[in-house]
């Protein structure tokens, strides 16, 4: 199918796009030119190269990034993705997504985000653990508990940030719990962090289907990514009563219109490492799975996935963006015209960040909560979130991705404001 010209020139620059929706909300508060300038640009931004040992005795040398958006409400928080796709610009973007999506669930947060590019899946577990370390190390000097804390995200996970936390911490002469965030258990990781981005996700769901007479029984659920935030929402979707119809990974899709058995699934992917070849499914195009007829539609991978090109013919009642940025700007406009409710990624998958907040807090005073009360006091920021921003699109009569970034920006203008400029 040939592309219109719309579709041409659709924006997919995701720093692009994160600013755009920016000034849609700067606009509605009416900020000044000069704060909308502050707040649109990274307080910080480094790139750093990566020399590394690989296991047959050549260096390679990786490019890495932190970037660091606004520290206006507190330390930069921020997860670090491995990915060969990984750009400044999308740093940049995730970075600032960060940013108001701490400030949606009002926690004392700015936004920071990390990325090297690299290919994980070509890499030994030794390769992966020289690159981690020697990749600290060059930011070092602008990351630690009260500067800016790190977190897993695409294609890192728990171990990788314990190798980040050893490695400050033996610079340091101490250990450090404080300066990431998503650590094992063993090491001043917190409970219930594992699935706390997905739990996130149930629970902003649960909120709007609430608004919208809908419930949880037997909801058709698609979801696209079955990675720690894809696959925990599979889970908990099951054990909440709904039928997860389709799941993807990278290498395709999955699709049963009576339900996937989710236990099952697991046990096949941690044979087989791939959703695809489950007996209990037959396969379906990955691109096609966006566009299943459900209640709910979950993309849980990155960013760009719903766009002008397919925009039209997603038929899901509620879309909820587990992952960052997957809907464009102009695909927002359609989903919103078309009558489909959107809960944005900076409220949906606020889930991590906010347990985040949990482990960092529980870190620095070395006192550490049980899961019941993680989980507990996950929910009660999750639906008051949900519901500042519910209300906030009701008082501007604008759609949830515009209440969200109004009540985000909002505050943290008012924060910028208050600190004022120095010097």
């Amino acid at each position: 199918m040939t592309a219109t010209l719309e579709q041409q020139n659709e924006v997919l620059n995701p720093f692009e796009i994160a600013v755009r929706q920016f000034e849609i909300a700067a606009e509605h508060l009416n900020l000044d030119r000069g704060l909308r300038k502050v707040l649109a640009n990274p307080k910080r931004a480094l790139v750093v190269s990566i020399p590394v040992r690989m296991d047959d005795g050549r260096i390679e040398v990786f490019e890495g990034y932190r970037v660091q958006h606004n520290v206006a409400r507190g330390p930069a928080k921020g997860g670090v993705r491995y990915h060969p796709a990984v750009t400044l610009d999308e740093v940049k973007a995730l970075a600032s997504w960060m940013t108001w999506k701490c400030a949606v669930v009002n926690i004392p947060f700015g936004g920071g985000k990390g990325g090297v590019i690299c290919d994980p899946s070509r890499m030994s577990a030794g390769e992966i653990e020289r690159m981690s370390r020697r990749y600290f190390s060059e930011i070092i000097q602008i990351v630690g508990p009260e500067k800016d804390i790190p977190a897993p995200d695409v294609n890192t996970n728990p171990q990788v940030m314990a190798w980040f936390m050893d490695t400050y911490s033996m610079t340091q002469g101490y250990t450090a719990l404080g300066v990431v965030t998503g650590k094992p258990l063993a090491i001043g990781g917190s409970q219930g962090r594992n699935e706390a981005t997905a739990r996130g996700v149930l629970f902003t769901v649960t909120e709007a289907m609430k608004r919208l007479g809908m419930t949880m029984q037997r909801s058709a659920v698609v979801i696209q990514g079955f990675g720690n935030v894809g696959g925990n929402s599979a889970k908990l979707f099951h054990e909440a009563g709904c039928n997860v119809i389709a799941v993807s990974d990278v290498y395709g899709a999955i699709y049963n219109a009576n339900g996937i058995d989710i236990p099952k699934l697991f046990e096949y992917v941690a044979r087989e490492r791939r959703v695809t070849g489950f007996p209990g499914a037959e396969a379906i195009d990955a691109n096609a799975l966006l566009e299943l007829p459900c209640d709910v539609l979950i993309p849980a991978a990155l960013e760009n996935q719903i766009t002008l090109r397919n925009v039209e013919r997603i038929q899901a009642k509620i879309v909820a963006e587990a992952a960052n940025g997957p809907t464009t700007p102009d695909a927002d406009v359609i989903l919103r015209d078309r009558g489909i409710f959107s809960i944005p990624d900076i409220l949906c998958n606020a889930g991590g960040v906010t347990v985040s907040y949990f482990e960092w807090v529980q870190g620095l005073y070395s006192f550490f909560w049980d899961e019941t009360m993680v989980n507990s006091q996950l929910e009660k920021i999750m639906v008051r979130a949900f519901n500042d921003v519910y209300d906030t699109a009701q008082r501007y009569n604008v759609d949830m991705r515009t209440g969200a970034q109004i009540l985000a920006v909002g505050r943290v203008a008012e924060a910028s404001t208050t600190r004022g400029l120095f010097p």
